[in-house]
């Protein structure tokens, strides 16, 4: 993990760019089961064609691609393979015992490239990002509708999965933490508690990125909340930036980070799909038509970090890094001494 310093001056100096989507740049190789086990998990009981984490250990080289490709569209950051890499997420694929490997072989495949693009380019530092995505399981929710008060997962059991995945990826590399897609708070808090407790147990700071989403147009997470609500039930905690990604295409997001950046003194993320998807589940907005609905975020103020979520490709973020490079980024309070 590089010093902080260097991320913090980065992002007091420029708008930084996110990458876009790994699953719409996998989909394109069309891999088959036989292409998701393979010679390793050859004879597993189990299908695993879907389970684009274990990529890393079977189809490294198409991970490595994808990342590259980001880099070489103007990314600033990478974020890690490992967006289902807890153990509550992989239990569907019987695969447990894996996520400790998952995660540090994702990170490290991600510091390699990384580092590679920065030294070619000292003038533009590469940072990788630690994909933590949400699970499959809500704390807040049940998944019983003749049973409300029953839970599938706890908060120790998501605190304890959360724990083993975010020091895996440090320990491959990481330099941020991305708690990302958070369709209920209470699954975000207990990664929060997490790497609180990292922090507290290695004697490090850990910059954390934690990044909501909107599920539809009553403008609330899964979970029942307000943007204004999201950010408060958050703000105590150490962070680096917050924000919104996914659901939603860039137009749509607007009002969401507008109320973001009007009540957080916290650097404001944000990566919107590519439009809403289509009858087929496809997203067809082209990367100069969201790059134009960005620039709204750019006009405004709103944004630090700006990259894309579900239907981005190299060439959506190409667009979007060619725009923010004209724009400051957003003002804020958060200071840089605290991690000095």
């Amino acid at each position: 993990m590089r010093s902080n310093n260097k991320l913090f001056s980065e992002l007091s100096n420029r708008i930084l760019v996110l990458d876009g989507a790994m699953g719409t740049m996998l989909q394109r190789y069309n891999f088959t089961d036989e292409d998701y086990r393979g010679e390793r998990f050859k004879e597993w009981p189990h299908s695993l064609k879907g389970n684009n984490d274990l990529l890393s250990l079977t189809q490294p080289q198409a991970i490595e691609a994808v990342h590259r490709q980001y880099l070489e569209a103007g990314a600033d950051i990478i974020e890690t393979n490992t967006f289902s890499g807890t153990t509550i997420a992989m239990a569907d694929y019987h695969m447990e015992d894996l996520v400790y490997e998952l995660n540090y072989e994702s990170a490290r495949i991600a510091r390699k490239v990384c580092d590679e693009f920065s030294q070619k380019t000292p003038s533009q530092p590469r940072f990788v990002a630690g994909s933590i995505g949400p699970t499959n399981k809500t704390a807040s929710l049940s998944p019983d509708v003749d049973d409300p008060g029953f839970r599938a997962v706890t908060f120790d059991e998501l605190r304890v999965a959360y724990k083993q995945q975010a020091e895996a990826l440090l320990d491959g590399g990481a330099d941020i933490l991305l708690v990302e897609t958070v369709f209920d708070t209470l699954n975000a808090k207990a990664a929060l508690f997490a790497i609180a407790e990292i922090k507290e147990e290695r004697g490090v700071e850990i910059p954390v990125m934690l990044s909501g989403t909107i599920t539809d147009a009553s403008g609330r997470t899964l979970s029942g909340q307000t943007a204004e609500a999201f950010l408060i039930s958050v703000s105590h905690s150490d962070l680096l930036s917050v924000g919104f990604n996914c659901a939603l295409g860039a137009k749509q997001l607007t009002p969401y980070l507008e109320s973001l950046a009007s009540n957080s003194d916290f650097y404001i993320s944000a990566y919107p799909n590519a439009g809403l998807p289509n009858a087929f589940g496809q997203y067809d907005e082209s990367p100069e038509d969201m790059a134009a609905q960005i620039r709204e975020y750019l006009d405004k103020g709103l944004v630090n970090i700006i990259g894309g979520c579900c239907g981005t490709t190299p060439e959506h973020i190409a667009a979007i890094a060619d725009l923010a490079r004209n724009y400051q980024p957003r003002k804020t309070e958060l200071s840089t001494e605290l991690y000095k």
